[in-house]
Protein backbone atom coordinates (compact mmCIF):
# COMPACT_ATOMS: atom_id res chain seq x y z
CA UNK A 1 0.00 0.00 0.00
CA UNK A 2 1.33 3.42 -0.95
CA UNK A 3 1.48 5.91 1.90
CA UNK A 4 0.35 9.36 0.83
CA UNK A 5 2.53 12.20 2.04
CA UNK A 6 0.56 15.22 3.13
CA UNK A 7 2.65 18.28 2.33
CA UNK A 8 0.17 21.15 2.29
CA UNK A 9 -2.94 22.23 4.17
CA UNK A 10 -4.87 21.42 0.98
CA UNK A 11 -3.47 17.87 0.96
CA UNK A 12 -4.51 17.45 4.57
CA UNK A 13 -8.00 18.84 3.98
CA UNK A 14 -8.52 16.52 1.01
CA UNK A 15 -7.37 13.50 3.01
CA UNK A 16 -9.56 14.43 5.99
CA UNK A 17 -12.57 14.86 3.69
CA UNK A 18 -11.90 11.38 2.31
CA UNK A 19 -11.71 10.07 5.88
CA UNK A 20 -15.00 11.84 6.70
CA UNK A 21 -16.72 9.91 3.91
CA UNK A 22 -15.47 6.65 5.41
CA UNK A 23 -16.48 7.85 8.88
CA UNK A 24 -20.05 8.55 7.75
CA UNK A 25 -20.31 5.27 5.84
CA UNK A 26 -19.07 3.42 8.93
CA UNK A 27 -21.60 5.33 11.02
CA UNK A 28 -24.42 4.42 8.65
CA UNK A 29 -23.53 0.73 8.90
CA UNK A 30 -23.23 0.93 12.69
CA UNK A 31 -26.59 2.66 13.02
CA UNK A 32 -28.25 -0.27 11.27
CA UNK A 33 -26.56 -2.69 13.64
CA UNK A 34 -27.42 -0.60 16.70
CA UNK A 35 -31.05 -0.27 15.62
CA UNK A 36 -31.17 -4.05 15.23
CA UNK A 37 -29.72 -4.56 18.69
CA UNK A 38 -31.94 -1.99 20.42
CA UNK A 39 -35.06 -3.20 22.18
CA UNK A 40 -37.22 -0.11 22.56
CA UNK A 41 -39.14 1.43 19.68
CA UNK A 42 -37.95 4.90 20.76
CA UNK A 43 -34.27 3.95 20.47
CA UNK A 44 -34.82 2.17 17.15
CA UNK A 45 -36.60 5.28 15.83
CA UNK A 46 -33.75 7.52 17.01
CA UNK A 47 -31.21 5.40 15.13
CA UNK A 48 -33.34 5.34 11.96
CA UNK A 49 -33.69 9.12 12.10
CA UNK A 50 -29.94 9.55 12.52
CA UNK A 51 -29.34 7.20 9.58
CA UNK A 52 -31.42 9.57 7.43
CA UNK A 53 -29.31 12.49 8.67
CA UNK A 54 -26.14 10.55 7.94
CA UNK A 55 -27.26 10.13 4.34
CA UNK A 56 -27.73 13.92 4.19
CA UNK A 57 -24.24 14.37 5.60
CA UNK A 58 -22.81 12.08 2.93
CA UNK A 59 -24.64 14.13 0.28
CA UNK A 60 -23.07 17.30 1.75
CA UNK A 61 -19.64 15.70 1.52
CA UNK A 62 -20.32 14.73 -2.11
CA UNK A 63 -21.14 18.37 -2.88
CA UNK A 64 -17.89 19.48 -1.28
CA UNK A 65 -15.89 17.03 -3.40
CA UNK A 66 -17.61 18.30 -6.53
CA UNK A 67 -17.11 21.92 -5.58
CA UNK A 68 -13.41 21.44 -4.87
CA UNK A 69 -13.12 19.27 -8.01
CA UNK A 70 -11.75 16.37 -6.00
CA UNK A 71 -12.35 12.82 -7.10
CA UNK A 72 -14.55 11.32 -4.40
CA UNK A 73 -12.57 8.54 -2.82
CA UNK A 74 -12.29 7.31 0.72
CA UNK A 75 -9.42 7.06 3.17
CA UNK A 76 -9.14 4.78 6.19
CA UNK A 77 -10.93 5.71 9.38
CA UNK A 78 -9.46 3.41 12.01
CA UNK A 79 -11.19 5.34 14.78
CA UNK A 80 -14.69 4.60 13.54
CA UNK A 81 -13.77 0.98 12.88
CA UNK A 82 -12.59 0.76 16.50
CA UNK A 83 -15.73 2.41 17.85
CA UNK A 84 -17.85 -0.08 15.89
CA UNK A 85 -15.80 -3.02 17.19
CA UNK A 86 -16.18 -1.75 20.75
CA UNK A 87 -19.96 -1.46 20.29
CA UNK A 88 -20.19 -4.99 18.87
CA UNK A 89 -18.10 -6.34 21.75
CA UNK A 90 -20.24 -4.62 24.38
CA UNK A 91 -23.51 -5.68 22.76
CA UNK A 92 -22.30 -9.27 22.56
CA UNK A 93 -21.58 -9.27 26.31
CA UNK A 94 -24.72 -7.41 27.38
CA UNK A 95 -27.95 -8.91 28.60
CA UNK A 96 -31.15 -7.99 26.78
CA UNK A 97 -32.16 -5.51 29.48
CA UNK A 98 -28.95 -3.50 28.86
CA UNK A 99 -29.15 -3.43 25.06
CA UNK A 100 -30.69 0.05 24.76
CA UNK A 101 -28.23 1.54 27.24
CA UNK A 102 -25.24 0.00 25.49
CA UNK A 103 -26.45 0.91 22.00
CA UNK A 104 -27.15 4.54 22.92
CA UNK A 105 -23.91 4.88 24.87
CA UNK A 106 -21.87 3.54 21.95
CA UNK A 107 -23.67 5.82 19.50
CA UNK A 108 -22.93 8.78 21.76
CA UNK A 109 -19.22 7.99 21.66
CA UNK A 110 -19.32 7.86 17.88
CA UNK A 111 -21.10 11.23 17.74
CA UNK A 112 -18.40 12.84 19.82
CA UNK A 113 -15.76 11.57 17.41
CA UNK A 114 -17.73 12.89 14.44
CA UNK A 115 -18.15 16.28 16.12
CA UNK A 116 -14.40 16.58 16.59
CA UNK A 117 -13.76 15.46 13.01
CA UNK A 118 -16.04 18.17 11.62
CA UNK A 119 -14.52 20.79 13.89
CA UNK A 120 -11.12 19.73 12.58
CA UNK A 121 -12.33 20.26 9.01
CA UNK A 122 -14.20 23.53 9.52
CA UNK A 123 -11.41 25.53 11.14
CA UNK A 124 -8.81 25.01 8.38
CA UNK A 125 -11.43 25.34 5.61
CA UNK A 126 -12.45 28.70 7.08
CA UNK A 127 -8.80 29.79 7.31
CA UNK A 128 -8.30 28.78 3.66
CA UNK A 129 -11.23 31.00 2.67
CA UNK A 130 -13.44 28.10 1.58
CA UNK A 131 -16.72 29.53 2.83
CA UNK A 132 -18.72 27.38 0.39
CA UNK A 133 -17.12 24.33 2.00
CA UNK A 134 -17.59 25.61 5.55
CA UNK A 135 -21.38 25.90 5.09
CA UNK A 136 -22.15 22.18 4.46
CA UNK A 137 -19.51 21.09 6.99
CA UNK A 138 -21.18 23.32 9.57
CA UNK A 139 -24.57 21.83 8.69
CA UNK A 140 -23.11 18.37 9.32
CA UNK A 141 -21.57 19.52 12.60
CA UNK A 142 -24.89 20.99 13.74
CA UNK A 143 -26.68 17.71 12.99
CA UNK A 144 -24.04 15.74 14.87
CA UNK A 145 -24.26 18.09 17.85
CA UNK A 146 -28.05 17.86 17.89
CA UNK A 147 -27.92 14.06 17.66
CA UNK A 148 -25.40 13.94 20.50
CA UNK A 149 -27.82 15.89 22.67
CA UNK A 150 -30.73 13.60 21.71
CA UNK A 151 -28.64 10.55 22.55
CA UNK A 152 -27.57 12.06 25.88
CA UNK A 153 -31.18 12.80 26.83
CA UNK A 154 -32.24 9.29 25.78
CA UNK A 155 -29.44 7.75 27.82
CA UNK A 156 -30.50 9.80 30.84
CA UNK A 157 -34.03 8.37 30.55
CA UNK A 158 -32.71 4.82 30.19
CA UNK A 159 -30.45 4.91 33.22
CA UNK A 160 -32.85 6.88 35.47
Amino acid sequence: MVQQTLDTPTDLLHFQLRTAVTMENDSLAALGELAGAAKSAEVKKLFRHHADETREQLANLEKIFAQLEYKQTTAPSPSTKGISKQAASLLERSSTKLRDQVAVSCALGNEHYEISAYQGLILPARTMGLSDVVTPLTANLEQETHTSEELRKTLEKIVA
